[in-house]
């Protein structure tokens, strides 16, 4: 194994449950990588697959030296493999594709030499999808939807095949689905996307693990986003105004009745006393929410994954 200071490239894979593509993907990966003459690594991060692909696994890494295998107690999800992927790399650059051979590995190349001419995280862009109509449509929504809101001109967020800087992928901090919004991540953090048009192949083995609720789950992570690129060192910022908003109109209410209230008006029945004592009951909510959320962003820790086996 080349030692750290010449390894230019780690592959990190996530895998749950694609032990009919491994081998092939293997085999595909490391004639694309002898032919270009690029020293690397493979990174085999299992996801608590249960189908025998750990064992595969295993096998590839007893055979090639090159290939390192991480297994992970149980299913976390893509966002924590690709984390795990991210911490042992070891080279230069860190390329990431998925397991079921719709990815291209001969695309890594010219990805590595576009990163070299100035991008720091180059993302692939399925322009010819090979994909049922009811994943292709809802991509597209996807990714016109983010597009706009984080202003990244790219046209596939969640091409799985990316190749970044290694201390931009070690930096980044996701969980759940933010993983779909690297792209977005990256280039709020400063820092240069490109884009390229890949080749998409058809799904060979097995079925998407990845359903129709992801529209649902990709509307909510964008919002988490959105809020954690703005706010997330300064929420109180966010809770404050609506916060003080309506502290200030339910004190105002009050103060008008208790003036009526001095001059014999009886209030107790009234509904806009009710609705006065419910704004400031909520608007010390929001401000106490706030409060919360600065405590917690001076104290953030990363999210720990138990890690059950390590191959090389």
């Amino acid at each position: 194994m080349n030692n750290n200071n010449d390894l230019m490239l780690s592959l990190v894979i996530p895998v749950y449950n694609e032990v009919e593509s491994l081998e092939e993907l293997y085999k595909k990966i490391k004639k694309v990588f002898d032919r270009e003459n690029i020293s690397y690594e493979i990174i085999f991060v299992d996801d608590g697959s249960r189908d025998g692909s750990p064992d595969v696994e295993e096998k590839i890494a007893s055979q090639d030296k090159k290939v390192r295998v991480v297994q992970l107690n149980r299913n976390y999800g893509k966002a924590a493999a690709l984390t795990v992927g991210f911490e042992v790399a070891r080279g230069k650059y860190i390329a990431t594709m998925d397991a079921d051979l719709q990815d291209e590995p001969g695309e890594i190349p010219e990805m590595l030499r576009m990163l070299q001419e100035g991008y720091d995280l180059v993302s692939g862009w399925k322009r010819k999808r090979r994909d049922p109509l009811t994943k292709v449509l809802p991509s597209r929504i996807f990714n016109a939807v983010t597009s706009l809101f984080t202003g990244v001109r790219i046209h596939d967020f969640n091409c799985g095949l990316k190749v970044y800087r290694a201390e931009i992928a070690k930096a980044l901090n996701i969980y759940g689905g933010l993983y779909r919004y690297i792209p977005a991540i990256v280039h709020l953090m400063g820092y240069r996307v490109g884009e390229k048009e890949v080749v998409h192949h058809p799904r060979k083995y097995g079925r998407s693990k990845y359903g129709g609720r992801r529209l649902y789950h990709g509307f909510w992570d964008l919002i988490t986003l959105l809020f954690l690129s703005k706010y997330m060192r300064r929420p109180l910022h966010f809770f404050g105004f609506p916060g003080i908003l309506c502290f200030v109109v339910g004190l105002g209410i009050l103060l008008y009745l208790t003036i009526g209230w001095f001059k014999g008006e009886w209030i107790g029945n009234r509904p806009m006393f009710f609705l006065g004592i419910l704004l400031i009951i909520v608007g010390l909510q929001f401000v106490s929410i706030g409060l919360l959320g600065e405590m917690i962003a001076h104290d953030q820790k990363r999210q720990s994954y138990i890690i059950k086996k390590i191959i090389g």
